[in-house]
């Protein structure tokens, strides 16, 4: 099975609480995977902190798991059940929605303490691992 790490995990795995760092260790590498979306929020994150211990951390976590590209089949996604969330009248925030995007483009499973969001997308595997 691939997953898709959102970007609540990778911080729990970064910061050592929960059980994310150890599934992770317990994973093959070549079944993970972040969004250059989350690793956006990562960075993002690490420069409203003023840290650069965070940006090394980072740094060490993308080299040795791959950062997919977010393209344009998974800009379409994203339109689409931004629409369908809109509609419904539960939208989730465009970040969630473009990491959701992602995952389903990529036909890989949610990684996210947020099921509560997640959980409204159409089509998405979830998982919760903390």
């Amino acid at each position: 099975m691939k997953y898709l790490l959102d970007t609540d995990s990778v911080s729990f795995a970064l910061r050592g609480q929960g059980d994310v760092g150890a599934r992770i260790r317990a994973c093959n590498p070549s079944d993970l995977r972040i969004s250059a979306i989350t690793l956006a929020e990562l960075r993002y994150g690490a420069d409203r902190k003023g840290s650069r211990k965070l940006h090394a951390l980072i740094d060490t976590f993308a080299s040795a798991i791959e950062v997919v590209s977010f393209d344009e089949v998974a800009a379409a996604e994203f339109g689409r059940i931004g629409s369908i969330l809109a509609e419904r009248g539960t939208p989730i925030g465009n970040f969630d929605v473009l990491i959701a995007a992602h995952a389903v483009v990529l036909r890989c499973t949610l990684v996210t303490n947020n099921m509560r969001h997640f959980s409204k997308v159409p089509g998405l595997s979830v998982e919760n691992w903390t």
